[in-house]
Formats: C-alpha cells, sequence, structure tokens
C-alpha cells in the first residue's frame, strides 16, 4: 500500500508563487510515474502535470505551461508541483497521483492510476 500526503498549498494572491509537495510511502517510489491534478468546485478533475520515473520526462496541460513546473527527489519520495504566476482560475483542490507501473502516458490519462492522495487547497485572489 502506498500512502501520498500532499503539502504546500494555501491562499496567495494572483501573480504569486505556491511550491506543493506531495510525500510517498514505500520503497519503490522510484519506480512510479506520478501526476498532479485539480479539481475547482463545480468542475471535473483534470491533469495538470506529469513526470516520469527519472524525472527525464514530463508534460503539462496547456493551460499551465510556462507557469507550472514538475520535479521530484527520488531520494526524498517525494514529486513536487512549484506554481508561478498563479491566476484565480488556478484555484482547486489539488491532488497527487501515481502510477505504480511507471507509465507517464497512463498519468496524463488520468484513468486507471493506482493511488492518489487527499488533496491540499489553493486559492488565488484577484
Amino acid at each position: 500500500q502506498v500512502q501520498l500526503v500532499e503539502s504546500g498549498g494555501g491562499a496567495v494572491q494572483a501573480g504569486g508563487s505556491l511550491r506543493l509537495s506531495c510525500a510517498a510511502s514505500g520503497r519503490t517510489f522510484s519506480n512510479y510515474a506520478m501526476g498532479w491534478f485539480r479539481q475547482a468546485p463545480g468542475k471535473e478533475r483534470e491533469f495538470v502535470a506529469a513526470i516520469s520515473r527519472t524525472g527525464g520526462s514530463t508534460d503539462y496541460a496547456d493551460s499551465v505551461k510556462g507557469r507550472f513546473t514538475i520535479s521530484r527527489d527520488n531520494a526524498k519520495n517525494t514529486v513536487y508541483l512549484q506554481m508561478n504566476s498563479l491566476k484565480p482560475e488556478d484555484t482547486a483542490v489539488y491532488y497527487c497521483a501515481a502510477d505504480t507501473r511507471g507509465s507517464i502516458r497512463t498519468v496524463v490519462a488520468g484513468a486507471g492510476l493506482d493511488y492518489w492522495g487527499q488533496g491540499t487547497q489553493v486559492t488565488v485572489s484577484s
């Protein structure tokens, strides 16, 4: 069983920055492709960013390209999401997720992922 625990959410003004962290339990974190998703009130959950097992490949939703950066530290079993130039439309609960088979494509598709965190709230005011 893998547990994912997000942190780093909060309230910020438009144009500000936040860094989310997702700490994973288990010894095989480096085998997992990881991703971040978000869900705004009244909307479906959507893909934000994904990263391969080694961190060598990343992918982003068009809405966050150039503003958000996903990274990981396999020694710390942690994946990060650096969010810059935040906009009010970035307001959502942010979730991290893991694909234990290591497929970044599966993460991007957002279906059949093995584990999800409990989410952390990000609120951006104008």
